[in-house]
């Protein structure tokens, strides 16, 4: 089990870690929509925050060795259902394999953001 870090996604606000890998598969923690450079939420809209996620999980996904392209399995958390078409709208853009998916709606997510993923991607 291999500890993944890269300076290109936010850091982790808690005791865990950015990515974990396996011989097999890694597995991402739930990334939110902060920039890395700046540390910030950089967009208001559940648009500019999906595509952020998606940057950012290119990114620990890269740094593990692997792509988009070989994710198998994302869990999607809302903060509200009624912007899933938008969220469905660029998710697609990022995702195009198609993954398996869930997606809720959860109450409340960290520093109140409006999106967040996690995925499982084939190493």
């Amino acid at each position: 089990m291999e500890k993944i870090y890269t300076k290109n996604a936010p850091d982790a606000i808690g005791p865990y870690s950015q990515a974990i890998k396996t011989s097999s598969f890694v597995f991402t923690s739930g990334q939110i929509a902060i920039n890395p450079q700046t540390g910030n939420v950089e967009s208001d809209t559940i648009e500019g925050q999906t595509h952020q996620v998606c940057k950012n999980i290119a990114q620990v996904l890269t740094e593990a060795g692997t792509s988009m392209d070989k994710v198998v399995k994302t869990v999607c958390f809302l903060k509200d259902m009624n912007d899933f078409a938008a969220f469905n709208g660029v998710y697609a853009e990022y995702f195009t394999s198609k993954p398996a998916r869930s997606c809720v709606a959860v109450k409340t997510l960290p520093k109140d953001v409006l999106v967040e993923i996690d995925v499982i991607a084939e190493v």
